[in-house]
Parts: C-alpha cells; structure tokens; sequence
C-alpha cells in the first residue's frame, strides 16, 4: 500500500546535483515539499526557482558542524515541518591504497560517515518526538561488497551500513524509520575521477544506472505503509556482476 506524501517535508542533502537533485524531483511530483540542502548558494536558488513554490533551498557547508547542529531550525523556518530526511551527500575515492592520498581520504571519510552521521543526530530528536518520520541514506553496493579498487570508499559505506542497521533498531519504537538505498554505479559527479578508458566502457556495456532510477526506488521506501521498513534496496544494472 503507497502512503501519500501530500503535507509531507522532505529535506535532502547533496541536493544541487545528481542523486539528490534527481529525489528532489520526484518527491516534489509526489506531494511533498522539499528542503534543498548543499554548500552551493546560488546553484540551490536557481534550481529552487525551476522547482516551484514547494522547493526551498536552505545553504549548508557539512563540513561545518555549527551549520548542521542548527540544521533542523533552519528546515523548519522554512518549510514548517520535517517528516523525511534524505543523508545524501558524499564523496567518492578509489585507487590503490599503497598510492592515495589520506589527506584526501579524510575528507571523503569526514563527509560520507562524521557528517552524515551529524545530520541525522541533529533532526532524530524532533522525529522521535513527532513518532513518525523516515531516515534514508544514500548507501552503495560497496557497503555490502567490498570492491576491491575502491577500499576508502568501501569502508566508508560499509561504516553507513552498521549505523543504519544499528539505529533502526534504536528508533523503530518511536515510530522513525531507518533505511538506505544501495545503488551500484551512478552516473553522477562521484565518478568523474574514474579513467575515461572505465567510464566508456561501462557506458557502453549498459553497467550504469541515471539517478532517476535512485529516486524511484527512494520514493518507493517513503511511501511504503508505516508498519513497514524498507531496510536496504539494493538496486543494480543488469550487466553487473555482484
């Protein structure tokens, strides 16, 4: 049974471009209004303007913990509500260890695991309170198979994957529900540092995914009766083997 997502707020981060932008969309064509969080300013107000009257866009950088402490005032000044949270934002880094970079790892470790984590600690409060709201992050096929050219990346999902599971279980009482999605590989800017020789091939043989096909299977977790859990929704292209 599909839950209306009319009166609902929504409020995701990452939300100027691809996976989150993308959520944004459909769950604004669903009802909801929706909250568009990213460190890009002028980007969120353009894209909000395209996006009608139930888009806001609210300027956070993560990476600066007093922002995201005081991110749930700033929703609810505009919107005047929160029932779904969307952890999107993240970094992508691959290569083999013995040559990166851990300056680099730091700071994808710092946004896909510290700053996602901050995030939802600072809304959980408020969904406890209301008993009902969903928490959904944007997870990866690497939090549940670890891919061997991507080890900082892998670790960082797997790390989402044990806060999901382990916070479900703390707040499902409440009437909150955790979850993530875990696409395999999206055409989106986490990849452009992928050699072009890999991008071309997996292009070509059908092995990545649009964001659109992301957003549906999160609108599908949202909109599920509220006696029901979509814990992880794993989502592949065809030709990947996994």
């Amino acid at each position: 049974m599909n839950t209306s997502l009319n009166g609902k707020v929504a409020a995701i981060t990452g939300a100027a471009s691809g996976i989150g932008l993308e959520c944004a969309r459909t769950l604004l064509a669903a009802g909801a209004k929706v909250v568009l969080i990213d460190r890009e300013g002028e980007k969120l107000k353009q894209i909000v303007a395209e996006l009608g009257s139930n888009a806001y866009a609210l300027q956070i950088d993560l990476f600066k913990p007093e922002q995201v402490d005081n991110m749930l005032v700033e929703i609810i000044g505009l919107a005047g509500r929160l029932d779904i949270f969307h952890a999107n934002a993240g970094a992508y880094i691959g290569g083999p260890v013995a040559e990166g970079d851990p300056d680099v790892w730091d700071r994808v470790l710092n946004l896909n695991i510290n700053a996602a984590f901050r995030c939802v600690r600072a809304v959980l409060p408020h969904m406890i309170a209301q008993k009902s709201g969903d928490i959904i992050f944007t997870s990866s096929i690497a939090g549940v198979v670890p891919v061997i050219w991507e080890p900082i990346y892998t670790a960082s999902k797997f790390a989402v994957q044990a806060f999901v599971h382990t916070t479900r279980r703390q707040v499902a009482e409440h009437g909150v529900r955790v979850g993530a999605v875990l696409p395999g590989p999206v055409v989106t800017a986490l990849l452009d540092d992928w050699p072009q020789a890999k991008m071309d091939e997996a292009l070509a043989n059908g092995s990545l995914m649009q964001p659109i096909e992301v957003a549906e299977s999160v609108l599908f977790m949202v909109t599920r009766s509220k006696n029901v859990t979509v814990r992880d929704l794993v989502i592949l292209p065809n030709s990947v083997d996994l």
